[in-house]
């Protein structure tokens, strides 16, 4: 026995699926835009880590409410003001629905790559003069105030004297290791 539904309670189903999602897809706009929440979301939307190139995920959270929206509007229209058969209607539905999802993974993925991790290159700071931002014991860690290729930092040091270091004194960096600048107290 199939299920027969009614013209009128199948616009009423494109209806209430298009309603339901364009409120979730406005709530999911708010949350992202006002409370800055569902980062983590973005970031499993795409299956990228920071130092790989974001990846094009045509499933997520997000495209599938916007295919479940162009699905329920157009299938709405296409019955109320177009006046398509269910068939055709239907396909077409799907049609949008697809665009839509398409539109929405394209656009969050060329948000994503927008997010750029900015590697300093830390070895032309050697002889560079900066301040002191933390005190430093002897062969201690801390950080200092430099400016690394024409941009004041904050940079992780390590003091190579036996000598301390308090916090806004001027330093030098001598060398550079990997994340690290050994520094040294510019003398008087």
């Amino acid at each position: 026995m199939a299920l027969q539904f009614t013209a009128e309670q199948i616009l009423k189903g494109y209806y209430y699926l298009a309603l339901f999602a364009t409120i979730l897809f406005a709530l999911k706009l708010v949350i992202f835009s006002f409370l800055g929440a569902g980062d983590s979301e973005v970031s499993s939307d795409f299956n990228s880590s920071a130092d790989s190139d974001p990846s094009f995920n045509f499933i997520s959270m997000q495209s599938v409410i916007a295919f479940l929206m162009g699905f329920g509007w157009m299938g709405y229209a296409g019955l109320k003001q177009i006046g398509l058969g269910q068939g055709t209607n239907l396909a077409v539905a799907f049609a949008v629905g697809f665009m839509f999802m398409f539109v929405m993974s394209f656009l969050m993925f060329s948000v994503k790559k927008l997010e750029k991790t900015v590697k300093k290159d830390k070895s032309g700071a050697v002889q560079t003069v900066g301040r002191a931002y933390t005190s430093f014991e002897p062969l201690g860690f801390g950080q200092i105030e430099i400016e690394i290729n024409g941009k004041l930092s904050v940079a992780n040091a390590s003091n190579l004297t036996e000598e301390n270091i308090g916090a806004f004194e001027l330093i030098k960096v001598i060398k550079v290791e990997g994340d690290i600048l050994y520094i040294e107290k510019v003398k008087k």
